[in-house]
């Protein structure tokens, strides 16, 4: 949640430059255009949904990864588990944190992308709970887990590439270039490398999964004709737009995540 905060603003701006309907805009031009025609509030659009994403989606997956990791170490005495064990631990543990966090991952998309629509298309959700009760009355309970399937690709992909990059980075950094294991600036490299990873891997189902969320009523589609029609449309460059601004806000949100786990980890709060 605090990377949450450090990062909004580049999480806003990948969301609109995903549901535009043409590519090319670039995140500083994006960027500009909100504050300029929105209010420099609107860069904030949506922070609660967010926040309430972060402490579901993102507890739940790297509570249950870590939970994993732990329970194996104490079975095997082994403090260094292997990429082959630690893949499908982030695997299970990426599913359910999609799973969990799905419905508050439909009203952020919504209410990112809100402003961008024309008045009489505006879904005005006062805050995350608001929208999360506004759908429940006005489509159906099952609206909230729209865009299920690649939201769970996504968070197993997510925290495949995210969590075990920065395992093995870390490894690496210690291992090879004798860093040390308790400084800042271990946790900063290691996690600026799984940052770059996670944002290459997970950027096609990014795409469709906000495309699939934005949507209104039964226009969606599935998530295979989303993609099929958008790659006939728009190319298969399509499936990498908002790459730059994804990288620029997954990077920061990567390395303050990890930095503040570790702080977590250093003060035993949680564990």
């Amino acid at each position: 949640m605090v990377a949450c905060l450090v990062t909004h603003p580049l999480d806003l701006a990948k969301v609109r430059l995903q549901t535009a309907k043409t590519p090319g805009q670039s995140l500083g031009s994006m960027v500009y255009q909100i504050v300029t025609k929105e209010g420099v509030l609107k860069i904030y659009s949506g922070l609660t949904a967010s926040l309430l994403r972060q402490a579901t989606y993102s507890t739940t997956r790297f509570g249950i990864y870590e939970y994993l990791k732990e329970s194996y170490v104490a079975s095997t005495n082994n403090s260094k588990p292997s990429t082959a064990v630690l893949l499908p631990m982030s695997m299970v543990a990426g599913a359910i944190g999609g799973l969990v966090g799905n419905p508050s991952d439909v009203v952020n998309i919504r209410m990112q992308n809100d402003s961008s629509l024309p008045l009489d298309q505006r879904r005005n959700y006062r805050n995350a709970f608001h929208g999360i009760y506004r759908i429940c009355k006005e489509e159906s309970v099952g609206t909230l887990f729209r865009g299920l399937t690649p939201n769970l690709v996504r968070g197993i992909l997510m925290t495949a590439s995210q969590v075990v990059t920065y395992d093995i980075a870390k490894n690496l950094l210690i291992d090879t270039f004798s860093l040390d294991p308790s400084k800042k600036s271990t946790h900063f490299s290691a996690s600026l490398l799984a940052g770059l990873v996670a944002t290459t891997v997970c950027s096609p189902a990014d795409v469709v999964k906000t495309r699939i969320m934005n949507a209104k009523g039964a226009a969606s589609g599935s998530a295979f004709s989303i993609l099929t029609a958008a790659v006939k449309n728009e190319g298969v460059g399509f499936m990498f737009r908002g790459w730059l601004p994804s990288f620029i806000r997954l990077g920061p949100h990567t390395i303050v995540t990890f930095l503040a786990l570790e702080q977590l980890r250093k003060f035993k709060l949680g564990m």
